[in-house]
């Protein structure tokens, strides 16, 4: 004698549409699914759609209006300092070398 077991998964807002299918979704850090018939998945993907187009996935770099900045090896950085000075350039003793400058450093050794 054998057994056969069906199970029938119906729509967890409605308990009685069947053929639901499993949606998971997260808030707030917690992890959720639901069993929803594709008309209500429509529906939950409509509600969160605002909100969906204006977020940002987790850990995604934003790009700034001055765009990305590029840090020189300590050794171009001599560099560029030493041919900015033997030019009688203004050039500042530490930090950030001007984007102008080392692209002037740059296209002269180009």
């Amino acid at each position: 004698m054998a057994k056969q077991t069906v199970v029938t998964i119906v729509d967890d807002l409605d308990g009685v549409t069947e053929g639901a299918e499993t949606v998971t979704f997260a808030l707030d850090g917690k992890n959720y699914e639901i069993d929803l018939s594709p008309a209500n998945t429509e529906a939950l993907v409509g509600a969160l759609a605002p909100f969906i187009e204006k977020a940002r996935q987790p850990g995604a770099v934003t790009q700034y209006k001055r765009g990305p900045v590029t840090v020189l090896p300590a050794s171009d950085a001599g560099a560029v300092r030493a041919w900015a000075k033997a030019q009688g350039l203004e050039v500042p003793q530490r930090g950030r070398i001007p984007a102008a400058l080392r692209d002037r450093y740059y296209a002269a050794k180009a």
